[in-house]
């Protein structure tokens, strides 16, 4: 596994690479939970993210054995408001090896269900989400957006 950080004007932008096994959603949640201490929305980060590190795991190629996964996360504030508040954003990556279903909320269905509300949980927690690629590999990205007071 590795680290690289990748210093940038305004912020930051972190990569590391995962094993395709259950067990590593924790350690992405880790990951993120120590690059991104004292993010004001940190907690719908880290359960958007989880999402996309499970479904990986259970819906590609990644979650084969010895399969990986690679976790890029953006970290930066936008300057000072006139209403002193600084603007953060936080923009997540995750590229898994591909598989056969393209992303997508599923539609109707059982509100009941426990399966299929990985990406449905994404969509209400960050600010936007998209993918792109194919069955070869993709990339889901989702941004995360919120502005706090200047402490």
């Amino acid at each position: 596994m590795f680290v690289e950080l990748v210093e940038e004007e305004g912020g930051d932008r972190w990569r590391r690479e995962f094993a395709g096994a259950p067990e590593e959603a924790r350690e992405v949640r880790r990951f993120l939970r120590s690059l991104l201490e004292g993010c004001a929305f940190l907690d719908d980060v880290l359960l958007g993210v989880d999402e996309l590190a499970v479904n990986t795991i259970r819906h590609t190629r990644s979650g084969r054995p010895g399969g990986k996964f690679v976790v890029e996360v953006r970290w930066w504030h936008e300057p000072q408001d006139e209403a002193g508040r600084k603007n953060e954003k936080v923009v997540v990556w995750v590229r898994d090896e591909g598989g056969p279903h393209e992303p997508a909320i599923p539609s109707g269905g059982d509100e009941f269900a426990e399966n299929g509300r990985g990406l449905l949980t994404l969509a209400c927690t960050a600010e936007n989400w998209g993918w792109f690629g194919d069955e070869s590999g993709r990339t889901v990205c989702a941004v995360f957006a919120g502005c706090r007071p200047i402490p």
